[in-house]
């Protein structure tokens, strides 16, 4: 995809060797430094930096009408999903984006000799020195450094020329603060695949042993496998799982024991005691058994012993573990993984935001990086991640994108929405700039879970002394649901009508400012989240968050699947148009009370149809089977 040396002269000769230069416009700005961080110094010009330009993709104007187009249950073309090469030569940058990005580099000084193109054409590297990188870019770099002694080349904000800037999503390294940290010895760092924040709470007590009981009276204060299937009616058994596939995703150094796991098959009968689920190692990815934790071992734990319990032996569960245990992951180094086309330099990743394999560092996984290694599960599960503004929009925007081409291509990715209610991790609300505060006033919004292309999953709970015939009430026992709406994303065309009801009847009258009113509004679906009886290095400890909520909706669409499998049609893939027509509406139980607090404000409330804290409410899974088991 490389032009060739003469048609580059060429162009930079077209181009008069920029004596006439189109003017420079700012391409991305960082209003404050994300928090833990601080200026530390300048570098001297003459250090290298090797500047890489994320190519505009092609015709990814249209990724939400290819979507709807496999994806909605009115489409003639509904589930008839894509293979990656159509993904990959659809959405390929233009001729004309590479064109412009080499005429221009040319044209600055530098020699095609010192331009390289990534594998999939997606990406353009020029090894430059400081002095150069500035004036590419009319920027000025700073070294900026973390509290956890972790050092950072960033700038403020940085330009391309007017003619450049429509070809080029973004640079690195430039605003972006999603860089690599060193793995997470002490919890609650912030890791290379988000924030351990975002993970599962506990109170820190033991279930006793004696406390488990075959009745469901007790489900309010203790959640069990049978109350969820009794809660969300629950009855269909796989058939056809070796058609099917369901995936968790775990990020070393979490991991699982398999004693664990085990202990919690054995009290709950499930069949799984002695099973092993199918482990898929990505960049050297290993299940250390070494830290024994809540902190490392307790998101894994949920997301198998559930997931499991609920599919029953007949699906197998797999197990996608990202990272050596020097370096870690990203959600780059896991989605390179999964498709070919999404992987940047040779297969590799940028050192200044994603792990870097090999690892050369002692104890590294030394095999190369994974990219295109795995074909993705029908159904994905995944409860790490950011706030928003730990990103910035357009690289978030680039991530968000490669999560919609595996819906293309008939995955559900399902994301928890976080446990801080409308705050970020940390704590942290926006001020009126957009920086991170403690004090903010202004709603943090999580990601994936505002990427439209995920489906987003909040947490609810029984009542105090309900039953699981009662309504549930949004989740507020240690942890708040997710939920809000996107600064990045605009709201997309499915959810459109939902949201709009939401806005003109129930929306808080808080300052305007305090939440985005035409962002993507999460989350979509919402599911128990409170007072899971969780096996964790060998005890019962009670486990709350939508990190129990996503991978136990994921295991009830993965069901869905297997119904739709067995009956020769196709994967469900990108859900979210489903979900939101009217032929579903029947299928959720509506959640009307409870909120989701936080940045000093009560939240949004639950209410009548979709709202910002429990999405479309929580499911009947043999409703759903029943509306999915109609459509082609």
């Amino acid at each position: 995809m490389r032009p060739s040396f003469v048609a580059v002269v060429y162009l930079a000769l077209a181009l008069g060797a920029y004596a006439s230069p189109s003017p420079w416009v700012v391409h991305e700005r960082r209003t404050s430094i994300p928090t833990g961080w601080s200026h530390a110094r300048k570098l001297p010009s003459s250090a290298t930096v090797p500047l890489r330009f994320g190519l505009t993709q092609g015709n990814i104007e249209d990724i939400e009408k290819h979507l709807l187009d496999v994806s909605h249950p009115d489409s003639p073309n509904y589930g008839n999903h894509w293979t990656a090469e159509q993904v990959a030569a659809t959405f390929a940058p233009r001729p004309e984006s590479i064109d412009a990005v080499y005429a221009w580099l040319m044209g600055s000084g530098v020699g095609p000799e010192r331009i390289k193109m990534s594998p999939s054409g997606s990406w353009v590297e020029v090894t430059s020195n400081i002095q150069e990188a500035e004036n590419l870019l009319n920027t000025n770099y700073h070294v900026y450094a973390h509290e956890s002694g972790k050092e950072h080349l960033a700038c403020d904000h940085y330009h391309l020329p007017a003619h450049v800037a429509p070809h080029v999503d973004f640079v690195t390294p430039t605003i972006h603060f999603d860089a690599v940290l060193s793995k997470r010895e002490i919890p609650g760092d912030i890791g290379l695949a988000g924030d351990s924040a975002f993970g599962p709470k506990t109170t820190g007590e033991t279930i006793p042993d004696t406390s488990f009981t075959n009745d469901l009276k007790d489900c309010h204060t203790t959640i069990t496998p049978d109350c969820l299937k009794a809660l969300y009616n629950i009855k269909y058994t796989p058939v056809a799982g070796s058609k099917n596939s369901f995936a968790v995703v775990q990020y070393t150094p979490a991991g699982f024991l398999q004693s664990d796991l085990d202990m919690f098959a054995k009290k709950f009968n499930t069949g799984w005691a002695g099973k092993p689920p199918k482990l898929v190692s990505i960049d050297g990815g290993v299940v250390q058994t070494t830290n024994r934790s809540f902190e490392y071992d307790s998101e894994a734990s949920v997301d198998i012993e559930y997931s499991s319990a609920l599919l029953t032996t007949k699906q197998n569960v797999t197990v996608y573990q990202v990272g050596d245990l020097v370096e870690g992951a990203s959600f780059n180094n896991f989605l390179d993984a999964l498709d070919a086309s999404y992987c940047k330099f040779a297969g590799g990743d940028d050192s200044n935001y994603d792990a870097i394999y090999p690892d050369t560092a002692k104890g590294g996984y030394t095999g190369k990086a994974q990219c295109g290694a795995y074909k993705p599960a029908n159904v994905i599960s995944s409860s790490y991640g950011y706030n928003e503004a730990d990103l910035s929009a357009k690289y978030a925007a680039r991530q968000c994108l490669e999560y919609g081409k595996l819906g293309l291509m008939g995955v559900t990715f399902v994301s928890g929405t976080g446990d801080s209610g409308v705050e970020g991790n940390r704590g942290m609300c926006l001020d009126s700039k957009g920086a991170q505060v403690a004090n903010g006033t202004r709603f943090n919004p999580t990601f994936p879970g505002t990427c439209p292309f995920v489906t987003a999953v909040g947490a609810t709970q029984i009542k105090a002394g309900g039953s699981v015939t009662d309504p549930e009430i949004a989740c507020k026992d240690h942890i708040q649901s997710g939920g809000g709406f996107s600064n990045y994303f605009k709201v997309p065309a499915y959810q459109k009508s939902a949201v709009s009801a939401y806005l003109k009847s129930h929306a808080p009258k808080y300052p305007a400012g305090t939440y985005n009113i035409t962002g993507r509004a999460y989350p979509d679906l919402a599911a128990n989240g409170a007072h899971y009886a969780v096996a964790v290095v060998g005890k019962f400890t009670p486990t709350y968050g939508t990190s129990a909520s996503a991978p136990v909706m994921a295991a009830m669409l993965a069901l869905v699947n297997d119904a739709r499998i067995a009956k020769g049609k196709k994967p469900i893939g990108f859900i979210n148009p489903t979900l939101y027509s009217s032929k579903f509406a029947k299928s959720f139980h509506d959640i009307k009370s409870g909120n989701n607090p936080g940045c000093g404000t009560n939240g949004f409330s639950a209410a009548a149809g979709w709202d910002p804290v429990t999405g479309l409410g929580t499911v009947n899974l043999g409703s759903l089977i029943t509306e999915w088991l109609t459509l082609a």
